[in-house]
């Protein structure tokens, strides 16, 4: 795993950038909260202009480019590395904006909303798993952790900012007023990575390398099929996007409504949940190197999956909060570690391959959660569904159990072969 380019040689641990670590986190926070801004600020046009129908091929217009170029992102990550990747895709979709902030100034119809969603959304694409490579370069691997806990920070605030600005945006001046904004983070973004990614040199040709880039998008995959670390971490995670999301976005305001509690109960336990998963991830980007692997892939697991199980039993609002609250914690503590073990099991030279599709598998969840257990909710119902959902996310703790145990392959498929024993399960991720 490629560490910073200023850790120092000597036995001892690393000590985390952390200049270039804030010029990361204070980059991403103004690229994210614009996006979020945006996306509530389209949504909102694309209502007023068609209804529900604009607004769902809208958000198609964004997801589907997006998931496509996640692959391919991947490969253009691993060949030109993240600085090539991330200066390139940022500045266009800098300029995208821009344009579409003065022709949106100037249009009434849905066409400008869906050029930009599928140029934004292409582009999002692309930027993804470069951004993953780029945490491994900041942060030596033993305090990967952290960095990847801070970033989790940053995610979870993106929303809780952005989206009530891009929505007094919209309402008190109009789209372009939005992208503008949007275009603003961008430019915030690009600033912070010309400077993080400074001196970062362009990896090495690969003498396995495929000259198709269509033929590269499929690393990713190969690499799960050749290595059950990666494999079974995907599943982990897999396994607990998939149960969670019907719960929060279906199951809460039904049981609400059921109970007789109001949406006021529903805004009090998704405020619980965000409040417990901060506070989770502060402590990780603080304290996430000194907590053993176990606790936080098994132990945070289960207490996570219990947790969820209980949000559909307890009798009362202020108890449904707390256990939001209590499954924001261990999920703060719990998501990030995931994704630092995945990305210290990826041989090297292909993470950004291993991180496309890694973000496949959450991209993937939602939609099949919803159908899912959807229609399993009619025969059980949402208590009974709920409770399935929380057997589901069991599973996770399981799969990451699994990959500790299984070795860690230093070489990508198709080259030699070279398996290591397991790492010591104590060792702080």
């Amino acid at each position: 795993m490629t560490t910073s380019p200023s850790a120092p040689s000597s036995g001892a641990a690393p000590a985390l950038d952390w200049r270039r670590i804030g010029s990361f986190a204070t980059g991403q926070a103004a690229v994210q909260c614009g996006s979020f801004a945006l996306l509530i600020a389209m949504s909102w046009t694309a209502v007023q202009l068609g209804g529900r129908h604009a607004v769902t091929i809208v958000i198609l217009a964004s997801t589907l480019p997006r998931a496509l170029m996640l692959l391919f992102g991947g490969a253009l990550a691993d060949s030109l590395g993240p600085r090539a990747v991330l200066l390139r895709a940022t500045a266009t979709r800098l300029v995208v904006l821009v344009v579409g902030a003065l022709v949106a100034a100037s249009a009434d119809s849905l066409w400008p909303l869906i050029a930009v969603a599928v140029v934004e959304g292409s582009l999002l694409g692309l930027t993804g798993p470069a951004s993953g490579v780029l945490l491994t370069r900041l942060a030596p691997k033993e305090h990967l952790g952290r960095a990847n806990s801070l970033f989790a920070m940053v995610m979870r605030l993106a929303p809780i900012a952005g989206s009530p600005l891009g929505a007094w945006l919209v309402v008190a001046g109009s789209l372009s007023h939005v992208m503008l904004v949007s275009a603003a983070g961008c430019a915030v973004w690009l600033l912070c990575a010309f400077y993080v990614t400074r001196g970062m040199a362009r990896p090495e040709r690969r003498s396995d390398a495929n000259p198709s880039l269509f033929r590269r998008s499929g690393d990713g995959l190969l690499l799960l099929g050749a290595h059950p670390r990666l494999r079974w971490m995907f599943v982990a995670c897999f396994c607990m996007d998939f149960a969670f999301l019907w719960p929060a976005e279906v199951a809460l305001p039904l049981r609400a409504a059921s109970e007789g509690w109001g949406i006021g109960s529903v805004a009090a336990a998704l405020t619980a949940f965000s409040a417990g998963a901060l506070a989770a991830a502060a402590a990780g980007a603080v304290l996430a190197h000194r907590i053993p692997v176990p606790v936080k892939l098994m132990v945070a697991g289960t207490g996570l999956a219990v947790c969820l199980g209980s949000m559909a039993l307890v009798p009362s609002p202020a108890l449904l909060a707390v256990a939001a609250c209590a499954v924001g914690l261990f999920s703060g503590l719990n998501g990030p570690a995931l994704v630092t073990a995945y990305q210290q099991a990826v041989p090297e030279g292909r993470l950004g391959a291993a991180m496309s599709t890694f973000s496949l598998s959450s991209i993937g969840a939602a939609p099949l959660s919803l159908a899912a257990f959807s229609s399993i909710s009619a025969p059980l119902g949402v208590t009974g569904t709920w409770l399935l959902c929380a057997a589901v996310a069991l599973f996770s703790p399981v799969a990451a159990a699994l990959a500790l145990r299984s070795p860690v392959t230093r070489k990508a498929p198709g080259a030699a072969e070279v398996s290591v024993a397991p790492e010591p399960t104590a060792t702080a991720v």
